[in-house]
């Protein structure tokens, strides 16, 4: 498993510096690669790549997509460590980009990493059909905005040291979390032109693996070291953030953890043999706490 994020992690990597280093240079340059090469396991391009190998998708075609989803997270990373957001110092166990360059040009290094994952998928080098290309930027730019990742993180703020229910928990972990996820197991199903059903049910496949990926880590958050999170922990109680742990309670977490994950092999059962990937995968995502 290691082996295989590795891999898949020092592609996308070598596919972003070279597309990078193609663009004329600016004063952004520098802070944008600091975010963008800051570490990170690239669990949602391994998961673009387990989906895309249970419906044959070319895996030069998933490392470009991947990079315009990691430029994504890595945008949403560098907001939510902002001090207007949660505030945080270090992430992967360095500085914050904010507290590397200044808080105004890790906003301008965000907003640039959100705008070149859409250059990465309208560029001549992601051999698809142009009409494809425009399918896959709209539903990243859905993941991506208020219906995604920041209204999401809205949500997140927004419910700080208040009585919040499950539903609506649930609801905000999917959006600041689960929407990317979503986009990275539609994405194969859109480049093979599958039937509308099949993509909603990876639409909904990929909400709760994310949901998973924030149960694990809202895990590590109350249990786990800093120093192998690579950023401060228990902090999450400490701000009053609405978790389902807090909710629930630790012990009970664990088990709705695997009752998702249950209800995910469930679905994806019928694809047989060439869900192996997708199975370890999720193991991992859940047990990274442990």
């Amino acid at each position: 498993m290691l082996k295989e994020l590795t891999k898949i992690a020092k592609d996308t990597n070598s596919f972003l510096k070279t597309f990078v280093k193609s663009q004329k240079k600016t004063e952004l340059i520098i802070p944008m690669s600091y975010g963008l090469f800051s570490g990170g396991k690239k669990i949602r391009s391994k998961i673009l790549k387990d989906i895309g190998h249970i419906f044959n998708v070319d895996y030069k075609t998933l490392i470009i997509i991947g990079s315009a989803v990691e430029c994504i997270h890595a945008y949403s990373l560098i907001h939510d460590d902002l001090p207007c957001m949660d505030n945080d110092d270090m992430r992967r166990g360095k500085l914050s980009t904010h507290k590397k360059f200044g808080e105004s040009t890790a906003v301008l290094a965000g907003n640039s990493l959100l705008t070149l994952a859409y250059e990465i998928l309208s560029n001549k080098k992601l051999k698809i059909k142009d009409q494809t290309k425009l399918k896959l930027i709209k539903k990243i730019s859905e993941c991506s905005g208020h219906q995604g990742i920041a209204g999401g993180q809205f949500l997140d703020l927004n419910f700080e040291h208040k009585k919040v229910s499950k539903k609506r928990i649930i609801e905000m972990e999917i959006k600041k979390t689960g929407k990317l996820f979503s986009f990275c197991c539609m994405a194969p199903l859109i480049i093979k032109d599958r039937n509308a059903k099949e993509i909603l049910m990876f639409e909904k496949i990929g909400s709760e693996i994310g949901l998973l990926f924030q149960v694990a880590d809202d895990l590590i958050d109350h249990k786990g070291l800093s120093s192998s999170a690579g950023k401060k922990t228990k902090k999450d109680h400490k701000k009053g953030k609405a978790t389902l742990i807090s909710l629930l309670g630790y012990e009970n977490t664990i088990k709705y953890g695997e009752e998702i994950k249950t209800k995910i092999l469930k679905k994806i059962n019928k694809y047989g043999l060439k869900t192996n990937e997708i199975r370890k995968t999720l193991n991992f995502i859940l047990n990274r706490n442990k």
